[in-house]
């Protein structure tokens, strides 16, 4: 007896031990994993996880930074899906943290009402948002780096596809402070009269709003059609509408980007802003203009050709003051845009008045062929589009609609294009035309056959979409003069600017994939039910139709004494066609029933498996466990 109370006794005290030993384990565990940098991202576009340009700007850095994240986590009224953003943002900032090497310090502030944190955010500029209950809200980022500062005033969930774009320019950006070099070579007065000298009898003109905001930020030259070398050191070559180039300044460029610079280029099948002598050219096409260094960039435009996009077309007005859509102003919007590609992710409107089509060519010779050659179209038109002659531009839109035959494809309107060029020229610099003109000193120059890096270049088929009235639009308030921006054209250059005068690294970088996964199942089952409601309302309005060209023949059969009465035959035909709504109204009521159903039916499913799933699985896992260990007892 005694023995068997001494057994027992052990058995409970290594109970107990064991108990103890295994608590101490798992708080050992948890505090090791706590300080463990290890981390797993299981979302399906690796939505928490550092793209590799970010990653290469991060282990280059040189300068600490001090992220600070304002966000209102004590405000009650935040709403849900700030809520879940403010908290997607900050597992995200933490990547940033742990991928630096110490280099980036994040700082999670709560600016309280009426505290010190709430004086810090105003002073930095983060201006809060009133929400519902009328609390304000602030949900920014301060970036610090020495004596310099840069802000997110405000993280719109709606542009979390650049998030990362974003917070990594900012970071390099600090590393980098000096301002960048931007040369524009042109034929249009983009630089004001004052550069080119104004018209006689005229006022000088101003120069246009985009080289105002370069300005800005970029330290802006302007490159004369004379010269015989572009600056290598220069950070960005901007080429808008060149027209009657030379030769010489075509080869010029071919160096430049040889030279491993990137480029911004404007061609145009017909630029409606070109003027030349006070007159307007009747074809205002940039012609033949680096037609040879697109060869050797794996490009080509047809400069007679011009998009006509009846899926995309802008309502002008006319010359007798009506309106009239134009499929020749393009005005590209929704998936005309490349979300892939950061320089067009966040964009929602562009205009192109009279706009080419950039195609890439099939085939390359030996002398030109591109090493690691990429072409991706940025903005494109819609499938009903098709090229037609520029020239009809001025014969009017009932001209271009007679022989309109859609080409049921997309035409690339702007594209980036990547690649370690060689040169346009393997013959060597071309000769000039004039004894008068010196040729390239090659001692002092020497040609490159081969581009030293990558270069990346944009390419823009319409030259018009910088002038000011094609994205600008003035007017009076209250006696101010009051600029207003109605399309993202300005945005287009300013997010092409910033990528192309970046490192490689940021050149790099791609949207992101929302964080938010949208309900698929319940979207699929709106769209289907939106087709089955678009095919009743387009019966509908057949009937429409129908019943009113019956009545219309009805009345012409009528006698003259007859013509303000109804007759028995209208009144038999409106009372089919009510009986027709009436069905048809029902069938709508029936296709919204049906879906209301569907999506209850889904959601009914979903949580039920929520609820029972896991319990049954735990359950059978449970039975399965205990049938084992019964099993084992009985063969002891």
């Amino acid at each position: 007896m005694a023995n068997r109370q001494g057994t027992h006794f052990k058995r409970a005290l290594l109970s107990v031990t064991g108990l103890i030993v295994l608590f101490l384990i798992l708080v050992l565990v948890n505090i090791l994993v706590s300080h463990a940098n290890v981390r797993w991202d299981a979302t399906e576009d690796k939505s928490y996880s550092l793209s590799k340009g970010t990653q290469d700007i991060l282990g280059a850095m040189t300068q600490p930074v001090t992220v600070k994240f304002f966000y209102s986590r004590s405000n009650p009224d935040i709403p849900a899906n700030i809520k879940l953003y403010a908290r997607r943002v900050e597992d995200f900032l933490k990547e940033y943290a742990n991928g630096s090497n110490g280099m980036i310090t994040l700082e999670v502030i709560d600016p309280r009402p009426d505290s010190d944190e709430e004086e810090w955010a105003q002073k930095y500029g983060l201006e809060p948002v009133q929400t519902m209950g009328g609390e304000p809200i602030t949900c920014g980022l301060v970036f610090t780096a020495a004596d310099q500062e840069e802000t997110i005033e405000w993280l719109d969930p709606s542009k979390e596809q650049l998030l990362e774009y974003d917070i990594t320019s900012i970071i390099y950006g600090l590393q980098n402070p000096e301002k960048k070099t931007v040369g524009i070579i042109t034929s249009l007065p983009v630089f004001g009269s004052g550069a080119r000298g104004a018209m006689p009898g005229q006022p000088p003109s101003q120069p246009w709003i985009f080289v105002t905001e370069l300005k800005k930020i970029y330290d802006v030259k302007e490159i004369k059609p004379t010269v015989r070398l572009i600056d290598p050191s220069l950070d960005l070559l901007m080429v808008v509408f060149p027209k009657d180039m030379s030769p010489q300044l075509e080869y010029a460029v071919d160096q430049y980007v040889l030279s491993g610079g990137n480029a911004i280029i404007f061609v145009d099948p017909l630029c409606v802003s070109y003027r030349s002598g006070g007159q307007q050219d009747f074809m205002r096409s940039s012609g033949t203009a680096l037609d040879q260094v697109f060869k050797a960039w794996g490009i080509k435009m047809d400069a007679s050709k011009t998009v006509a996009d009846y899926g995309q077309p802008t309502q002008v007005r006319t010359s007798e003051q009506g309106t009239e859509e134009n499929p020749l102003m393009i005005t590209a919007r929704g998936d005309a845009f490349n979300r892939e590609n950061v320089i067009t992710a966040g964009l929602e409107s562009m205009l192109f008045p009279v706009a080419g089509a950039i195609v890439k060519t099939e085939g390359q010779d030996k002398k030109t062929a591109v090493k690691d050659y990429s072409f991706e179209t940025l903005v494109n038109s819609s499938d009903d589009a098709a090229m037609v002659d520029a020239f009809k531009a001025f014969l009017g839109v009932d001209a271009i609609k007679k022989d309109f035959v859609p080409a049921k494809k997309r035409f690339s309107i702007i594209v980036r294009v990547r690649g370690t060029f060689n040169t346009a020229f393997p013959d060597g610099p071309p000769k000039p035309k004039s004894p008068d003109i010196p040729p390239v000193d090659e001692t002092k120059y020497p040609q490159l056959k081969v581009a030293k890096k990558p270069a990346t270049l944009v390419i823009v088929s319409d030259a018009d979409m910088l002038a000011d009235n094609f994205y600008v639009q003035h007017r009076n308030f209250f006696g101010m003069n009051v600029s207003e921006m109605f399309n993202d054209n300005l945005n287009f250059l300013s997010n092409s600017s910033e990528m192309l005068t970046g490192s490689d690294a940021l050149i790099g970088l791609r949207s992101r994939g929302k964080m938010e996964r949208p309900f698929t199942a319940v979207l699929a089952l709106r769209k289907r039910a939106k087709a089955q409601w678009m095919d009743k309302e387009k019966e509908l309005v057949k009937q429409i139709e129908e019943t009113n060209r019956k009545l219309q023949q009805l009345e012409r059969e009528k006698d003259a004494s007859e013509k303000m009465i109804i007759s028995p035959k209208q009144e038999a035909e409106i009372a089919k066609f009510k009986e027709q709504k009436r069905n048809i109204s029902h069938q709508l009521k029936q296709v919204r029933k049906n879906l209301r159903a569907d999506i209850e039916t889904l959601g009914a499913t979903l949580k039920g498996i929520n609820i029972f799933l896991m319990p049954l699985l735990v359950s059978i896992v449970g039975i399965i466990f205990a049938v084992y260990k019964q099993r084992k007892l009985r063969r002891r």
